[in-house]
């Protein structure tokens, strides 16, 4: 698990700009395929970043869920004397995850800045993206409820009270013989105590 995670292709393709902050296996991918011309990397889309951003975020969540499979399977000391190299091993693999994560979130915070600035003229302002803006909102009218649904809500609220007195009547009667039974059990003890005492 410790070993990195294939890089996706496409990363040669990152403006240059980006490439120093690129985790060391995408240096590693990047050096292995011709870099583009100049031209070509002026020519990236906003569409291609957004899919290397969603592979991104595809390699974070795959990251998180080892990270998870590890500490669930780590036990907990518990007086049981474990191997002190397997929790190193684990313990070196949750730091490499960790910092992997830590590059991942980087270069996803790079791509979306960049996204950002190349569609910042095909962003709307915020006016023109709420619903009502210069229309008038019509009002409903609320109609009080018919006689019928009244009356049929004021029998349902009364069968409500009725069924919850009696089962406050049933704990009322249940406690009362919690509280006899109990007494009888007291009184019982206080006689046994008092024949064990009379025997000695």
């Amino acid at each position: 698990m410790a070993a990195s995670l294939p890089q996706k292709p496409g990363m040669a393709g990152m403006p240059s700009q980006q490439q120093p902050h690129l985790p060391p296996n995408a240096a590693s991918a990047a050096g292995q395929q011709p870099m583009p011309p100049q031209g070509a990397l002026r020519e990236i889309s906003p569409v291609f970043l957004c899919r290397i951003g969603q592979e991104t975020v595809q390699d974070i969540v795959t990251r998180t869920m080892e990270i998870f499979q590890i500490t669930r399977a780590t036990q907990l000391p518990n007086g049981v004397t474990q191997s002190q190299a397997m929790y190193q091993d684990r313990f070196g693999k949750l730091q490499e995850h960790l910092r992997q994560l830590a590059l991942l979130f980087r270069k996803l915070r790079l791509l979306y800045e960049r996204c950002v600035e190349m569609t910042s003229d095909l962003q709307e302002g915020p006016s023109e993206l709420l619903p009502y803006v210069g229309e008038e909102l019509v009002s409903v009218k609320v109609e009080p409820c018919s006689s019928a649904v009244n009356q049929e809500r004021r029998e349902v609220l009364e069968v409500f009270d009725c069924v919850v007195l009696l089962y406050l009547q049933k704990v009322r009667q249940k406690n009362q013989e919690m509280k006899v039974l109990m007494d009888q059990m007291r009184n019982l003890l206080w006689d046994v105590n008092a024949m064990l005492t009379l025997r000695k």
